[in-house]
């Protein structure tokens, strides 16, 4: 667990230095070298309001100091004494994706907001594990599970907040859920195409009755789509959600997945690094299984403190993950999407390769994920971002697309 009020004190690990150290030896024996630093127990996190149907990520209810490091600027040549002929300025090109070496099968997926060709140039790789798309066109799926087979693909259809708070009847509740759903999922190329479905996005139980009802809507909902033949991801919390304390009151949606082969979906975002509050913050690049975090890497407190003690652990899908500057009580400057960070990370001693930064946050991520054999996939916000999300997006040559799709090429899935 991480104690915000101590920051680490030994040499910050830059992208050049990073992929410099990495050489032959790997991306993830470099990971694994890295010490972890531990701390005192932060509070749990508290959710922050959002629009409905997007990521809802939430920091922690204590109030954080913030991180600081002085920019460096670049020096400036002086002008000649006198006059002289001077060449042209010729423009910077921009740099390439610097490689990342050969690594253990990655975790990585995309959340895809839409269509987008440039999509399928990732999907061909062959190695992207998990899709989770809002875009459920029957000839968009199948032509991801032509393109890209071995990905696990889940679906969420666009329905209004659950009210858990009037949910009186969740049984009832689930069948006119199921009775929408139907008639999507089980046409014939989405059912061939989609290997699970999410019901509501986000919802926030705020006590253990609560908790309970939507527990008895998954369980119900999930048997009855397993009858049609359909596989359910139950759950759907927003980051930093629920409270710790609540996870016992929604065994009966647990065991109805584990009995139907389904899934336990999470959303894990963090600002203004992914690494903020886990022993890994803001920079390190450890890979040791036994950190947790508030945010990121909180899946762990999940499974080790509840599921796998009562014999409950089921396959995970993080169905929405990345960096998301809607946390509150947060260190760093005001922003939504990872494009708004480029600043605060090369003051931090990151350089100016923002894309760059960002991938190796998503490498440090995924080295994490790989410790745990239950967790399936995590699905990146976002490719192809919705309108109003565009500091999100990863797709374009300036942005994260190319590290990814080299990343992912030399990280094959299982």
């Amino acid at each position: 667990m991480s104690d915000p009020d101590h920051r680490p004190t030994g040499p910050r690990l830059t992208r050049r230095a990073f992929i410099g150290a990495a050489g032959s030896a790997g991306l993830l024996a470099l990971l694994a070298g890295c010490r972890p630093r531990s701390g005192s127990p932060t509070p749990t996190p508290t959710r922050t309001p959002r629009p409905a149907g997007t990521p809802s990520p939430v920091s922690t209810e204590a109030s954080l100091p913030t991180l600081t490091a002085p920019a460096t600027a670049e020096a400036t040549p002086s002008a000649p004494a006198t006059p002289t002929a001077s060449p042209m300025p010729t423009a910077t090109p921009t740099p390439p994706a610097t490689p990342f070496p050969p690594g253990s099968a990655t975790k990585l997926g995309l959340f895809i907001s839409r269509n987008d060709p440039r999509i399928f140039d990732l999907l061909r790789t062959g190695n992207v594990a998990f899709v989770k798309t809002l875009e459920y066109d029957p000839n968009f799926a199948t032509e991801i599970k032509q393109v890209a087979p071995k990905t696990v693909l889940v679906g969420r259809i666009d329905t209004e907040q659950i009210n858990l708070a009037t949910l009186n009847d969740p049984a009832a509740a689930a069948r006119t859920f199921v009775d929408r759903l139907l008639p999507i999922a089980t046409e014939a190329r989405r059912l061939a195409a989609f290997d699970a479905w999410e019901a509501y996005n986000e919802p926030v139980p705020t006590d253990a009755e609560q908790m309970a009802r939507l527990a008895q809507f998954e369980a119900e909902r999930t048997r009855l789509l397993a009858a049609a033949g359909i596989r359910s991801v139950i759950g759907n919390f927003g980051t930093g959600q629920p409270n710790l304390a609540l996870w016992p009151s929604f065994r009966p949606a647990i065991e109805a997945a584990i009995a139907h082969g389904g899934y336990l979906g999470l959303h894990e975002y963090s600002a203004p690094t992914m690494q903020y509050l886990t022993p890994q913050d803001p920079l390190g690049w450890g890979s040791d299984p036994a950190q947790e975090g508030w945010l990121t890497l909180r899946y762990r407190k999940v499974y080790r403190s509840y599921l796998q003690p009562n014999g409950l652990e089921l396959p995970l899908l993080l169905t929405e993950v990345g960096v998301d500057g809607l946390v509150s009580n947060r260190p760093g400057p005001a922003g939504r999407g990872w494009q708004d960070f480029a600043g605060y990370w090369d003051g931090l001693g990151m350089g100016k390769d923002a894309p760059g930064n960002y991938m190796e946050q998503l490498a440090w991520y995924d080295a994490q994920l790989q410790q745990d054999s239950y967790v399936v996939g995590a699905a990146i916000y976002a490719a192809a971002a919705s309108p109003g999300w565009e500091s999100y997006e990863l797709l374009g040559v300036d942005r994260v697309e190319p590290f990814l799709k080299q990343y992912l090429s030399v990280h094959p899935a299982k």
